[in-house]
C-alpha cells in the first residue's frame, strides 16, 4: 500500500469522526427530548391548578355567604342551610393520627425485618403478601370492618381501654361497633402496606459498607441498625409517613362505612364522627339546594388545600434531614 493511500484512508477516517460528532452535536432527538419532558411536567402542573380554579369557582356560593368561618363553624344542617367544616377536619385529622400512630411502628418493624432479619427466600415472599394488603378494594375493608373488626374492638379492646384508662376523655363514653376508633385502625391497616413497602426499599438502598462498618467496630445487629441504617434513611422514612398520611386523608368508602356519620366534635375515640371524604360522598348525592352543593364543594378544596400544605412540610423535613445528614458527613 502506498504512503498516498494511507494518507487518504486517515483524512476519511478524521472527516467521518468529525461528521459523527456534529450529528451527535447538533442532534434534534435531545431538544425535542427535553421539550417533552417539560410539557409534561407543566402539564401536571396545569391539571392541579384547573383542579383547583373549578373547586373555587363552585364553591364560591359557600365562600361568599360563610366566609371564613366555614372552618370555625361547628354547625352543619342542610335543613337550616347552616354548613361548618370543623367537625370534618377534627375528624379527618384524628383519624389519620390514629392510623399512623398504629401503621408507622408496625411498618417500621416490618421493614427493617424484610430488609436486615429475614432470609431473602422469605422476605421475598413475605413483601409480596404485604404489598397484597395494597390491592384489597376499600370496599371489602369497610365491610369486613363493619363484621369482624368493629364488634371485635366493641366487644374486647374497648372495655379494656374503658377500663384501664377511661380516667382519660380519648377513652371514655359508650362503646359501639362504628366509631372514630373503628375507623383508625381501618385507616391503619390499609395505610400499612405502602408505608412498609417504601421503607423496605429505603432500607435495602442503604450502602452494605455502613453495615459492615458498623459491625466490624463491634455492634450488635440492632446497634447497627440505629447507627448505620436509620439515619441514613431518615428522609425516605418521611416521605413513606406522608405518603402514607396522603392515604389517610383522602380516605372515602371504608371510612364512611364504619365512622358513623355524625358532625360533632367528641374527645371520645369510641363516638361517631365523620370526615371530609366521608361527608361528601355521603350526601353529594342527596344535597338539593345549591349553598349544600357549595359547602360540599368547598369540604373538596378544604381537603386538597390540606394535601398542598402537608406535601410542602413534607418536603421542608425531607430537606432538613438531608441537610443535617450532609453537614454531619462534612463535619
Amino acid at each position: 500500500m502506498s504512503y498516498t493511500d494511507d494518507t487518504l484512508k486517515q483524512q476519511f477516517r478524521l472527516k467521518a469522526g468529525v461528521g459523527r460528532r456534529f450529528f451527535r452535536t447538533y442532534s434534534i432527538g435531545d431538544p425535542v427530548f427535553s421539550g417533552i419532558i417539560v410539557c409534561l411536567s407543566f402539564v401536571i402542573l396545569a391539571v392541579l391548578s384547573g383542579v383547583a380554579a373549578e373547586l373555587i369557582v363552585k364553591a364560591m356560593p359557600s365562600i361568599r355567604h360563610f366566609g371564613i368561618g366555614f372552618l370555625s363553624s361547628t354547625e352543619w344542617d342542610p335543613a337550616k342551610d347552616e354548613y361548618g367544616a370543623l367537625p370534618f377536619v377534627y375528624g379527618t385529622a384524628v383519624s389519620s393520627a390514629i392510623a399512623l400512630i398504629i401503621s408507622v411502628p408496625l411498618s417500621l418493624g416490618i421493614a427493617l425485618c424484610l430488609s436486615e432479619m429475614a432470609p431473602e427466600w422469605l422476605s421475598r415472599k413475605l413483601g409480596f403478601l404485604v404489598e397484597l394488603l395494597a390491592a384489597i378494594p376499600s370496599v371489602v375493608y369497610g365491610l369486613w370492618a363493619i363484621f369482624v373488626l368493629g364488634p371485635w374492638l366493641r366487644d374486647w379492646i374497648e372495655p379494656s381501654l374503658s377500663h384501664h384508662l377511661g380516667f382519660i376523655p380519648f377513652f371514655a363514653g359508650p362503646r359501639v361497633s362504628v366509631g372514630m376508633l373503628t375507623a383508625g385502625v381501618v385507616l391503619a391497616i390499609m395505610v400499612l402496606p405502602y408505608v412498609a413497602a417504601v421503607c423496605t426499599d429505603v432500607f435495602r438502598v442503604v450502602p452494605q459498607s455502613q453495615r459492615e462498618a458498623a459491625l466490624a467496630l463491634g455492634a450488635t445487629k440492632w446497634e447497627m441498625v440505629r447507627m448505620a441504617v436509620l439515619p441514613y434513611g431518615t428522609s425516605g422514612i418521611i416521605g413513606a409517613i406522608v405518603l402514607g398520611l396522603g392515604r389517610a386523608l383522602g380516605e372515602t368508602i371504608a371510612v364512611a362505612m364504619v365512622i358513623g356519620n355524625r358532625p360533632v366534635i367528641s374527645a371520645s375515640l369510641f363516638a361517631p364522627s365523620s370526615t371530609l371524604a366521608s361527608v361528601i360522598a355521603n350526601e353529594f348525592v342527596e344535597a338539593t339546594t345549591e349553598l349544600n352543593v357549595a359547602a360540599l364543594i368547598e369540604l373538596g378544596l378544604v381537603l386538597l388545600v390540606l394535601g398542598l400544605m402537608l406535601n410542602m412540610i413534607a418536603r421542608m423535613l425531607v430537606l432538613g434531614a438531608t441537610q443535617r445528614r450532609f453537614n454531619e458527613r462534612a463535619t
